[in-house]
């Protein structure tokens, strides 16, 4: 199990960097219900197909971390079962949850990344990026436990992985409680800010999108009033004008700001059920049909693309999903599966959006 993970990032790095110039438009999302439900969701957009499905990590699974040499780093046997969204058809968790609660989003932090060197002297604490996700949710169970270990370790660029790429990465943890942070690898570093936020993307630094939302404080889900010019009254063409202004690109400093706005001025809602889907219609805005975001002139060349879209209950420790092809949302209630089990679940989410024939229901 420990060669085959490891395998997996080598497949999964190598189709990253062979891929595309610039893969970089994930946006992630924490909200809340009143009745104390806490979710993080997030899309995930790539050029090739990542083939991801949902798998569960049981409790007492080995893991090794990755090195630049190819022989292996820290070990660690989870501790927590988990549920999450993998890539490649591996056992790579790249966005999910586990027992406790804790979810842990991996996002792509292209050019700005700045990881530890190796030292072959501390290997047995060092892991690479892709190890990162699964590492936090197999181990702990709240964002402050994280924040704590953090120290333990050495994250290391793999060689698969140069540090001029730039397929690197930063990473969103929210536990059930609501605390947030995210984690950015700056010089040599593991940076942790407090997301009270609530919001991913990816470049530029967590801290310097936040300077950045300063640029867009005029923006208000209240229509503007009519404005009085010279006698001429001036209203408003249309509904929204308390957004105009607000960017409408798919640049992470853009969606950074349009999802800091659509979640903080979000209605409240009373149960997971209304929380969750509420989390899948915010991120519809973030939505990129195949087409509207390429690499190159090519017209079947570089077309990056929602891939799947995820929603984690760290309250019920439940994972939604629905992928490009099937826009029905599946649910993976963890808690219902065999966490002691000796081996890695999948559960396949390849199909057809299903249609509902209506046309009898017409009176």
């Amino acid at each position: 199990m420990q060669k085959s993970i490891a395998l997996a990032f080598v497949a999964m790095a190598t189709l990253i960097v062979s891929s595309a110039s610039s893969v970089d438009a994930c946006t992630g999302i924490r909200l809340s219900a009143k009745d104390g439900t806490v979710v993080h969701a997030r899309s995930l957009e790539f050029v090739a197909d990542l083939e991801s499905n949902i798998i569960v990590l049981p409790r007492g699974m080995e893991f090794t971390g990755s090195l630049p040499n190819g022989k292996p780093g820290m070990t660690w046997t989870s501790k927590y079962g988990v549920v999450g969204a993998n890539a490649v058809g591996k056992p790579v968790i790249v966005d999910g949850v586990n027992e406790k609660g804790l979810a842990v989003g991996l996002f792509f932090f292209p050019g700005f990344a700045q990881f530890q060197t190796y030292d072959k002297a501390q290997a047995s604490r060092t892991i690479s990026p892709l190890d990162m996700a699964t590492w936090m949710l197999t181990n702990f169970a709240t964002v402050e436990e994280v924040r704590n270990a953090l120290a333990e370790i050495r994250v290391v660029m793999p060689n698969y992985l140069t540090a001029g790429s730039k397929q690197t990465y930063h990473f969103d943890v929210v536990d059930a409680q609501g605390n947030n942070i995210a984690i950015d690898p700056i010089g040599g570093e593991l940076k942790v800010f407090d997301n009270t936020i609530g919001v991913m993307t990816n470049v530029p630094a967590f801290d310097w999108h936040m300077t950045n939302l300063r640029n867009y404080i005029n923006l208000t889900p209240v229509n503007a009033p009519p404005v009085n010019l010279r006698g001429v009254e001036l209203k408003a063409l249309s509904m929204g004008t308390g957004f105009l202004g607000s960017p409408g690109d798919w640049t992470s400093p853009s969606r950074f700001v349009r999802a800091a706005f659509f979640s903080g001025m979000a209605v409240p809602v009373q149960t997971d059920t209304d929380v969750v889907l509420q989390a899948f219609h915010i991120l519809n805005n973030f939505d990129i049909p195949m087409g509207s975001v390429r690499t190159s002139k090519s017209a079947k060349k570089g077309i990056e693309y929602t891939q799947w879209t995820s929603v984690a209950d760290l309250k019920h420790k439940r994972f939604y999903m629905r992928t490009y092809d099937d826009m029905s949302i599946k649910m993976v209630d963890l808690m219902k599966m065999d966490l002691n089990a000796p081996t890695i679940k999948t559960i396949n989410l390849k199909g057809d959006t299903p249609f509902i024939d209506v046309t009898d229901r017409a009176k």
